[in-house]
């Protein structure tokens, strides 16, 4: 399921990449409607911020003895990798569209 946010992201991705082809933009919807792309990326951060300290903080309880499942701290250490790497390969991906951009004969 795809949410309005995801969506948003999508068309912005989906626009910058009609403009580093050379193709001219189509309008998606009203360009004033939903945040922005730095906003967007700013949020996946922090959850991926919130991700990472929720891990962190019950792999410290199960190492103090507190009553934690090891089986919660495997999935909360294991999310927190995955929502990392996937950050870091859209940050891979953004280099690399505008290094294609900064590259482009005008």
């Amino acid at each position: 399921m795809i949410t309005n946010t995801q969506n948003h992201l999508l068309n912005q991705m989906q626009a910058l990449e009609s403009m580093a082809k050379g193709q001219q933009l189509q309008p998606v919807g009203n360009p004033d409607q939903g945040p922005d792309f730095g906003e967007l990326m700013q949020q996946a951060i922090n959850q991926v911020n919130e991700t990472q300290m929720q891990a962190s903080s019950l792999t410290t309880a199960f190492e103090l003895g507190e009553k934690v499942d090891l089986s919660q701290v495997m999935i909360a250490v294991n999310k927190s990798r995955v929502s990392f790497e996937a950050l870091t390969q859209v940050r891979n991906k953004l280099l690399s569209a505008y290094q294609d951009v900064m590259n482009m004969s005008v």
